[in-house]
Parts: structure tokens; sequence; C-alpha cells
């Protein structure tokens, strides 16, 4: 039985343009509260799956169900429960940051609970610009508006594409623990990005499209072992440094300290990072070598 936390519940998604298939059974789900990333090459339909997810395009076949709603036939009071930053901001150019944020916030009032205007300015950093005209706010702080604009109605799910773009290092750090915090308040966050550190730090699942599939779905630990990706053992010995790349890290530096002893020094262990991983399923799947390697993995975990 589906529970109530259910919050997107997506079987065989497909999607035909033409002659050509962009999705061809995509499948997945996320609860409330959840982050999930999702990546993939271009042309691998991130943002057709989107669409669809958002209602802003039919698709051809399969089930999608979101917030307990098939996209295809919702009304605005669904549409007030979901939030929306896209990877170009909107052009509100004459009007003042706080104006704009107040008078979005009304739309959502017969559906929901929208934010505070100034609480939510001060949330994305930007009350020393609330008075601005956005058409003077720098890139950076267009990019923060451009989030409070897809929170105002404090979303139970929201779509986040590409969101940190022009952000600088402090404000990506406050960015991020945004994040966190709506997903504790149990908002649910699909994150598209080619920041793999970002989605590695953020999401607690990562969707990887590929070929209009899902060819992956789990945390960036689970995935990196359904994918042995190589390990750096970094360390010193009789003061020269010593770099190895392994797939058997732990039996390696076992090796290692059985034949050197105390001799070995600032040993470092660094494992595959999530670009890593993904980059060795994208070119596995790529070369059709995915699913014998994914077959391999069950085998062992059984």
């Amino acid at each position: 039985m589906i529970g109530d936390d259910l919050v997107l519940d997506v079987r065989d998604l497909r999607m035909r343009y033409g002659t050509n298939d962009v999705l061809k059974g995509v499948t997945f789900q996320a609860r409330r509260g959840e982050v999930l990333s999702l990546l993939g090459p271009n042309g691998a339909g991130k943002t057709t799956t989107i669409e669809i997810l958002e209602g802003f395009r039919m698709r051809s076949a399969g089930e999608v169900s979101v917030l307990g709603v098939d996209p295809a036939n919702a009304d605005e009071s669904w549409r007030a429960r979901l939030g929306v930053v896209l990877q170009s901001w909107r052009d509100h150019g004459k009007w003042r940051v706080r104006d704009l944020l107040a008078h979005l916030a009304t739309f959502y009032e017969p559906y929901h609970r929208p934010w505070d205007a100034d609480e939510l300015i001060e949330v994305v950093g930007l009350t020393e610009h609330a008075r601005k005209r956005v058409h003077r706010l720098s890139g950076g702080q267009r990019r923060r508006l451009d989030v409070a604009i897809g929170i105002v109605g404090r979303p139970d799910l929201l779509f986040l594409d590409e969101p940190t773009v022009g952000f600088d290092p402090a404000a990506r750090r406050e960015f991020h623990e945004l994040v966190h915090r709506l997903a504790d308040e149990d908002t649910t966050i699909l994150l598209t990005t080619h920041d793999l550190a970002e989605a590695e730090k953020l999401a607690d699942r990562i969707l990887i499209l590929a070929g209009g599939k899902v060819i992956a779905d789990g945390s960036a630990d689970q995935l990196s072992l359904q994918m042995a990706t190589e390990t750096e053992v970094k360390w010193t010995l009789h003061g020269q440094r010593y770099v190895h790349a392994t797939t058997e890290a732990t039996k390696f530096v076992h090796d290692l300290f059985k034949q050197h002893g105390d001799d070995i020094a600032d040993l470092e262990v660094r494992r595959g990072t999530l670009e890593d991983t993904y980059m060795a399923m994208v070119v596995a799947f790529e070369s059709g070598q995915y699913e014998a390697a994914e077959r391999e993995f069950v085998e062992v975990a059984r």
C-alpha cells in the first residue's frame, strides 16, 4: 500500500516526438521531505521529464502522480503547491524586490500559506536590497530573487533547475542551508544540476538518466558501490610521496602496511567521487556495457 507521504510516483513514463523516443519507460518515486537530484548528459530527457511533472507538457504514455494528482488534469490549487526555480530569471525589472514578492504571495493566499515577504527576503539574503528595483540587482542577487520567487508559496514540491548558477561560494553555502531547511520542513525537492559535488552534498537520492531511461537510483555511496570506480591512495615512505589508484583500496592498504609497517606515513585514501561514478555509468551505458556491469553487481550482492 502506498503511503500518504508519496509525493512523486512515476511509472513507465514515455515521451515520443515524431519517431524519436525521448523517454523510454522512466520509473521512480519520491517521498515527503526527500531531496532528489536528476543527473544525465544533454539530451537524456531530464527537461522533458520535469516539464511533464510540472504539468507543462503532455506525456505519450505511462502513469504520473504528483502530490496525488495527474499533472495532465491538475487545477490551480494543485499548481499553488508547486515551486519552480528555472535557469533564467524572470523579467520583473521595474518592480522593487519586496513589492514583487509581497504581490506574488497574494496569488497563493487562497490555496496555501505563503512566506511573509520580509522573512523570505532575509532567508535568501536580499535584506539590504529589498527596496531596489530588480533591474539594478547583480546577477547573483537576481538568482537569489529567482529562488525567492520559486518558494514564496511555501511549496510542498520544489523544482530547482541549476539553482546556484552565478552564486559566489558564500551564497552557494547559504543556499545549501536553505535546501536542508526546506527539506526539514517536509518540502520535497527535485534538483537538476551539472555541479555533481553539489548534487552529492544535497541529495538523499540520485537518479541518473541516460538514453531515456533511469540507469541508476540511489545515494552517492550506493552508486559508488554499484560501479567499482577507482580509489586514490597516497602515502609517504622514507620521505618519498607515492600515489596509487585501485578498485580494492582496503586490500591494498592492508598489504601496504603488511609490507612496510610503521614506515608508512601521511596515508590518505580518497574514494571515487560522484563525478567519477557518474562518468563511469554514463560511459558504460553509452558503450553498451552498463547492463552487464549491473548484472555483475547484483550477483556479487547476492
